[in-house]
C-alpha cells in the first residue's frame, strides 16, 4: 500500500475528480442500501408476516423504530389501495432505486478515468523527462533494452495491475463499509460472527499477493533481458548474418524466451488463483452464516426474523464482491509494486549534472575556455590527469593521440555531458558549474563520427530542436554543408523522410546533414568528434570542405582523425593516457621526435 500511495502523489492534480468519484459512489451505496430495505416489506407481506400496524409509532433512530413506522405507512396504504396495489407500487420503487443506483455508479467511473489515465500520463511523461536529463554515464552503465522495458513495459503493467483497481480502492471501501454497518443494524450478533470468518478467507488472499509479487520481479527482469537481446540483435543484424551467427543468436533468444514464459506462467497460475480460491472462501463462508443465522431464528435468540435473514443473506451477497476485489486489488497491486520499484530505479537515479539554484546566463563567448588543472575520473578510474589548456575565442584546437587517451572525453566536459571531478573548467572567467546548463549547451554546436539522426524528414533534422524555422534558412544551412545538391535530387527534396537513423542516406550524406544542423544553429563554439573518420575519399572532400566553411570565425576543438584536419589548426594538443606530452604547430611537432610524428608517420590519429 506504501507504493500505492507514492504512486498516487501523481493524482494530486487529479483531486477533483476522486472527490466527485467518492461523493458519487456514496451515492450508490445509499441507493443500494435503500433498496434492500424496501425488500423487507414486499417479502413481509408476500409471506403474511406483517401485521397491520393502526397507529404511528415513535420516530427514533433504531431497527425496530424504523420498521414499526415503515409498516405503518404500508399498513396504511394497503387500507387504502389494497395489496396488489402497493406490491407493484414498492417493485416501481425498486427498480427506480436500481435505476439511479447504477447511473451514479457509471458517472463515478466516468470521472475516476481522468485521475486513472492522467496518472499514467504523468508517469510516462515523467520517466521520459528523467531519461532526457540523467548523465550519459547512466546509460553506460545500462542495458537499453532494460531501460526501453521499463518506460514501456512497466509503465503498463502499473496501469493494469494498479491503476485498474483506483476505481476498486475509491469506492470498494466504503461499500464495504456501508454494508457492514447496514449488517449491524439488522443484526449485531450475526455480523460479528461475520468479522470472525471472513478476515480468515482474506489471510489466504495476502499469502497468494505475496507470492505474485516475488515471481513478477523475476519476470519483469526476464522482459527486460529480452527487449535488450532483440535490440542488439536488430543492431547487429549486418554482422550476425556476417558470422553466421543466425543460429547462436536464434538458440540465446529461445533461451531466453523460454526462460520468461516459464516464469510468466507461474505468475499467470498464482494470478488467477486468487479469483477461484476467494470465490469458494466466499461460499464457503456464506454457507457457515447460513447455519449461524438459522440457528438464532430457529432457537429464537435473536430479533431477526426470516424475512429480515433473506434481507441480511441477499445484503452480505453484495458484501462479497467488494471484499474479493479488494482482495484481488491487493494481490494486483502486489504485482505492480516490482514494476514501480523498477520505474522507481530510474526516477530516484541520481541527477550527477545538477544545475545552481541561481546559476549565471551568459549567451555568447567573449574571451576563452580554460581548463585548469582538470582531472575527470569514471567509476573511481583515472582518464584525465592534471589538464591546463586555454582555448582563445576565434581559435581552432586540435585533439590528437592514441585510442583510449581521453580525447572524447576532454570535449565531453565541454557541454557538460560529464562532470569534472578535479580543478575547474571555466568559460570566460566562470566555472561551468556555475552557469546554467542550457546557456552552456547553447553556445556549442557538435558534429559526431557516429552521426545521429532521426526517423524524420530532412528539414526536420537539420532543424532539429530549433522554432520557427523557415525552408529559407534550412536551405541557406545545407548549402554551407554541401548538401543542398543531393537534398534537391531526393523524392520530396526536404520533405523526404530519411528513415531510422538516417540509413536511408550514404554515410556522407548523413554526415553534411549533421555539420547542416550545426551550421543553422550558428554555435560560437564547435566540436568536431572525428567527423570524416568513417568516410570515403570523396564524402571526406565534400565533408571536409563543409567544415571548413563551418569552422570560419568560430572557436574550433577538433578531435582529429586524419592529417589534412588538423594541420593547419592553431594549436596542436597530443594526449596519451589521459595527459598532455606535446603541444604546438603542425610543423613545430613533426620537428620534434615523439607521439605526433610516430601517428603522422602511420596517418593515424584515433
Amino acid at each position: 500500500m506504501r507504493k500505492f500511495l507514492k504512486l498516487m502523489r501523481y493524482g494530486k492534480p487529479y483531486w477533483v475528480y476522486a472527490v466527485i468519484n467518492i461523493v458519487l459512489n456514496l451515492l450508490v451505496i445509499v441507493f443500494s442500501l435503500v433498496s434492500f430495505a424496501a425488500l423487507i416489506p414486499i417479502l413481509q407481506i408476500l409471506f403474511k408476516m406483517s401485521k397491520p400496524i393502526t397507529s404511528a409509532p415513535p420516530m427514533a433512530m433504531n431497527q425496530e423504530a424504523i420498521m414499526q413506522n415503515l409498516n405503518f405507512y404500508i399498513s396504511e396504504m394497503i387500507k387504502k389501495n389494497g395489496e396488489l396495489h402497493v406490491l407493484a407500487y414498492i417493485c416501481v420503487i425498486l427498480v427506480a432505486l436500481y435505476f439511479l443506483k447504477n447511473l451514479f455508479r457509471y458517472f463515478a467511473m466516468f470521472f475516476i478515468a481522468v485521475l486513472r489515465n492522467g496518472v499514467v500520463k504523468d508517469l510516462r511523461n515523467a520517466i521520459y523527462y528523467k531519461a532526457l536529463i540523467l548523465p550519459l554515464s547512466y546509460f553506460n552503465e545500462q542495458r537499453k533494452g532494460d531501460i526501453i522495458s521499463r518506460i514501456t513495459g512497466d509503465v503498463q503493467e502499473v496501469e493494469w495491475s494498479i491503476l485498474q483497481m483506483i476505481e476498486i480502492i475509491f469506492r470498494q471501501p466504503l461499500t464495504l463499509l456501508s454494508y457492514l454497518i447496514f449488517l449491524f443494524v439488522l443484526s449485531p450478533q450475526l455480523t460479528l460472527f461475520v468479522l470472525i470468518v471472513l478476515p480468515v478467507s482474506g489471510l489466504i488472499i495476502g499469502k497468494i499477493g505475496s507470492s505474485l509479487r516475488r515471481t513478477s520481479d523475476k519476470v519483469q527482469s526476464k522482459m527486460g533481458n529480452m527487449v535488450s537481446l532483440i535490440e542488439e540483435t536488430i543492431s547487429g543484424l549486418r554482422i550476425i548474418k556476417a558470422f553466421n551467427a543466425i543460429d547462436f543468436s536464434y538458440n540465446n533468444f529461445v533461451k531466453t524466451n523460454t526462460d520468461y514464459a516459464k516464469f510468466a506462467t507461474k505468475m499467470i497460475r498464482k494470478r488467477d488463483l486468487a479469483s477461484p480460491l476467494s470465490e469458494f472462501l466466499g461460499i464457503m463462508v456464506t454457507a457457515i452464516i447460513l447455519w449461524y443465522g438459522g440457528r438464532l431464528i430457529l432457537s429464537h435468540e435473536n430479533s431477526l426474523d426470516a424475512t429480515m435473514f433473506l434481507v441480511y443473506l441477499g445484503v452480505f451477497s453484495q458484501l462479497l464482491p467488494p471484499a474479493k476485489d479488494i482482495s484481488q486489488a491487493a494481490a494486483y497491486i502486489q504485482k505492480g509494486a516490482s514494476s514501480l520499484d523498477r520505474i522507481d530505479y530510474i526516477l530516484q537515479a541520481e541527477e550527477v549534472i545538477v544545475e545552481k539554484s541561481n546559476p549565471i546566463h551568459i549567451s555568447d563567448l567573449q574571451q576563452c575556455i580554460e581548463y585548469r588543472n582538470v582531472g575527470f575520473s569514471y567509476n573511481t578510474e583515472p582518464v584525465l590527469n592534471n589538464i591546463n589548456l586555454i582555448i582563445p575565442k576565434g581559435k581552432t584546437i586540435a585533439l590528437v593521440g592514441p585510442s583510449g587517451g581521453g580525447k572524447s572525453t576532454m570535449v565531453d566536459l565541454l557541454p557538460r555531458f560529464y562532470d569534472i571531478t578535479g580543478g575547474q573548467l571555466l568559460i570566460d572567467g566562470n566555472d561551468i558549474r556555475d552557469i546554467a546548463i542550457a546557456d552552456v549547451r547553447g553556445l556549442m554546436g557538435i558534429v559526431n563520427q557516429d552521426t545521429i539522426l532521426f526517423n524524420g524528414t530532412v528539414y526536420e533534422n537539420i532543424s532539429f530542436g530549433m522554432k520557427d524555422v523557415t525552408l529559407e534558412k534550412v536551405v541557406s544551412a545545407a548549402k554551407v554543408a554541401n548538401a543542398h545538391e543531393f537534398i534537391e535530387k531526393l523524392d520530396k527534396g526536404y520533405d523526404t523522410n530519411i528513415g531510422d537513423r538516417g540509413l536511408k542516406l550514404s554515410g556522407g550524406q548523413r554526415q553534411r546533414i549533421s555539420i547542416a544542423r550545426a551550421v543553422l544553429k550558428n554555435p560560437p563554439v564547435l566540436i568536431l568528434d572525428e567527423a570524416t573518420s568513417a568516410l570515403d575519399t570523396e564524402s571526406e572532400r565534400l565533408v571536409q570542405d563543409a567544415l571548413v566553411k563551418l569552422m570560419e570565425n568560430r572557436t574550433s576543438v577538433v578531435i582529429a582523425h586524419r592529417l589534412s584536419t588538423i594541420q593547419h589548426a592553431d594549436e596542436i594538443i597530443v594526449l596519451s593516457a589521459g595527459q598532455i606530452v606535446q603541444r604546438g604547430k603542425h610543423q613545430d611537432l613533426i620537428m620534434t621526435e615523439g607521439i605526433y610524428k610516430k601517428l603522422c608517420d602511420m596517418q593515424s590519429f584515433s
